[in-house]
């Protein structure tokens, strides 16, 4: 009895460990053994302590790894980096982070990061203040458009500050203020290059453009007081009458051409066009600052490229390819080791048994399509890629593990490609990959069973190439795109510019005119400066501007009547004759005293006969640069005549003020002052008392004008 009990004991333990051999062994003799993402990803991080993924080579090359593993030495801690696709980590990072831990067995700081930025960091065994404070200030610090290696160093950064929790409590506070979503990015793309190009345009043409036309404009205003002080270069206004032909000097006076019959400028015309001679060097200078200003704008938008200067290589571009394709040589079925699996050994090994029963061939990749991959996110391009490494036909099957999206791309088998198109909406779309992509991958190897078979195998169309990585990440130039329209606009708000200074500089000088106080004087006018011994320099100066003040008052005023209007004319038309002889619109170098103060007074009765026409008939015959003269008084004339009744202005009628003196035409800035009425020249009548409209009378009979 014992011996049989021994017997029965020792058979039954023989049969449990045979059942429990043949459970543990593989479904068939070509079945590899799985090994889940955590062992995957440890075995990774034995090798290396970092570990990028072939599957985002345009936004994180894996020749990009030293750069992570020098900032991770920085921390002064073990450090494992991971950096994979955003849906390889699936709802929680930090599990991934516990689990890829368990399998390593080695304590240091682990950190997750993706395309999207920073996922998780976790201590295991080591004290490192501030890991997850630093956590928190990257999330909510760093720019949307950061790379991965941009967002590990400011993370290490952070770290190594002390004021990680600081940091932190900031940049939730400025969050929460703020309440961006997407703050402004770190790096210029494309859409921002094209703004910066069309700023740059307005800025080229507009600014340049605006400081040519408003200069023109202020020097076009003021080219009567443009020449220097003593100079005889700045221009006079316009007389509607003056000498065709060019007047001459003759001793102390000037002689000008018959203007019979001769054309009359329109009343209110302005200076003569702007002269080349000056306006080439300021268009020259314009030119000059629109470089300088393409120059300026060369060197603050100097961005080339978009991102962190990371480039892929061709060994990166190829990884993932190589390693899928290496894969599916030795099983249809291929599993992505980064992604988290979704089917269990028994989906596994049913698959398996089904593409080997199938009639056609089938290979099965689950793995995802990133945008960032090698492939722009085609699966297209990605099938294409798999079948010239594996040079052999099969209807290609992508499942995405994240998403449980199917798709199929058919190679020559011998399957009706309007059948697969076809195909039921949940062999297309599964839902949930963790509960449905087995069942649904099982169900289309049984639809593609009964599919109709087509007389020969179909080919798809060569998709288009993915986008070179380097092109792809390259700004266009700064000089380019939206360059030019930025130019056109530059253009149209230069013009709005010009206009909106030039309305201004006119309504202001309207209001300074009204806002000047009253006084006696000419017009109601606010009374002129009238020095008893003016210099020539003061006569020169005070002509140009009584001169260019009158025609401003013409092109400006409505007269009260025909007859003041015709009297303004005929003052300006006889105060060019006095200073401009050579018809060239410019007071004559030579133009003498007498002539010049003549022609202030002509100018200032001028203005007067359009504010107040009745004060306008007589001048002051003591210094006619005083004026108009409201009063008469007794005195002698100056040929020593009897005494009779003369025009004075208001201040000399109450008391009688210095005769005006004037130096000799011949004598210069050295030459002795004289009464004004001795010197030859219409001027001298003033001294008898005539009045303005004879005095004009007199200078154009003067010069031969009639």
């Amino acid at each position: 009895m014992r011996r049989a009990g021994w017997v029965l004991v020792t058979g039954w333990l023989a049969v449990l460990f045979c059942a429990g051999a043949v459970r543990a062994a593989p479904a068939g003799p070509d079945a590899p053994d799985e090994p889940t993402q955590y062992a995957y990803l440890a075995a990774q991080l034995r090798k290396s302590p970092v570990y990028v993924s072939d599957q985002i080579p345009r936004e994180v090359p894996r020749s990009t790894a030293p750069a992570f593993g020098r900032e991770a030495r920085r921390l002064g801690v073990p450090t494992y980096v991971m950096v994979l696709p955003h849906t390889s980590y699936g709802t929680e990072a930090d599990g991934l982070l516990a689990g890829v831990h368990d399998r390593l067995g080695r304590r240091g700081l682990y950190v997750a990061l993706s395309d999207t930025g920073l996922d998780a960091a976790q201590t295991y065994g080591v004290d490192l203040p501030g890991t997850a404070d630093a956590v928190s200030e990257a999330v909510y610090a760093m720019p949307y458009d950061a790379t991965p290696r941009e967002v590990f160093r400011h993370f290490v950064e952070v770290v190594t500050s002390g004021q990680a929790h600081q940091r932190a409590e900031e940049a939730r506070a400025a969050h929460e203020d703020e309440g961006l979503d997407d703050g402004p990015g770190l790096h210029t793309d494309t859409t921002e290059r094209e703004n910066q190009s069309f700023v740059t345009g307005i800025a080229v043409l507009g600014i340049p453009l605006t400081v040519l036309l408003v200069t023109v404009h202020a020097l076009q205003r003021r080219r009567v007081w443009q020449a220097a002080a003593a100079g005889g270069g700045a221009r006079v206004p316009a007389a509607r009458g003056g000498a065709q032909g060019g007047g001459k000097k003759s001793g102390g006076g000037m002689k000008a051409g018959n203007t019979a019959g001769g054309a009359r400028r329109r009343p209110g015309a302005g200076p003569g066009p702007f002269p080349r001679a000056r306006l080439l060097p300021l268009m020259a200078g314009a030119a000059v600052l629109g470089g300088l200003i393409a120059f300026t704008a060369s060197q603050i938008f100097d961005d080339t490229t978009s991102g962190d200067g990371s480039r892929p290589t061709a060994a990166d571009m190829r990884a993932r390819i190589d390693r899928v394709s290496a894969g599916l040589r030795r099983d249809p079925l291929y599993l992505d080791p980064e992604s988290r699996s979704t089917l269990d050994a028994a989906e596994r090994d049913r698959l398996r048994k089904r593409l080997r029963e199938l009639d056609v061939p089938v290979v099965i990749a689950a793995l995802p399509t990133p945008p960032d991959d090698e492939s722009g996110g085609s699966t297209e391009l990605l099938a294409k890629e798999l079948h010239d490494r594996l040079r052999r036909d099969a209807l290609m099957v992508f499942a995405d593990p994240a998403t449980g999206g199917i798709e199929l791309v058919n190679y020559s088998t011998r399957v009706d490609d309007s059948y697969l198109v076809d195909r039921p909406r949940d062999l297309t779309y599964t839902g949930p990959a963790e509960e449905q992509l087995g069942r649904h991958l099982d169900e289309l190897l049984t639809y593609l069973g009964k599919a109709p078979r087509a007389k020969t195998g179909g080919r798809p169309y060569d998709p288009p190439p993915a986008a070179d990585p380097v092109e792809e990440k390259a700004l266009p130039g700064l000089f380019t795109g939206d360059f030019e329209p930025g130019m056109v606009i530059g253009t149209f708000a230069a013009g709005l510019v010009f206009g909106l200074v030039a309305a201004a500089r006119a309504v202001a000088r309207r209001l300074i005119r009204r806002g000047r106080p009253a006084t006696s004087g000419a017009g109601g006018a606010a009374a002129p400066a009238a020095p008893d011994r003016p210099t020539l320099s003061w006569l020169r100066r005070t002509a140009r501007q009584d001169l260019d003040a009158l025609t401003a008052a013409l092109e400006a005023s409505a007269a009260p009547s025909e007859e003041a209007r015709r009297r303004a004319w005929e003052c300006l038309d006889a105060a060019a004759l006095l200073v401009d002889g050579d018809s060239d619109g410019r007071i004559d170098t030579d133009a003498g005293p007498a002539g010049l103060a003549c022609a202030v007074v002509l100018a200032r009765a001028g203005r007067t006969a359009l504010g107040e026409p009745a004060a306008a008939r007589q001048v002051c015959h003591r210094n006619p640069l005083h004026g108009a003269a409201r009063r008469r008084a007794t005195a002698r004339p100056a040929d020593g005549g009897p005494a009779r009744s003369l025009p004075v202005c208001e201040a000399c009628r109450v008391a009688s003020g210095p005769v005006l003196r004037l130096r000799s035409s011949g004598g210069g800035e050295r030459g002795g002052y004289v009464p004004y009425a001795t010197l030859p020249g219409p001027l001298a009548a003033l001294g008898d008392g005539v009045g303005i409209d004879q005095l004009t009378r007199d200078v154009r009979e003067y010069f031969g004008v009639h």
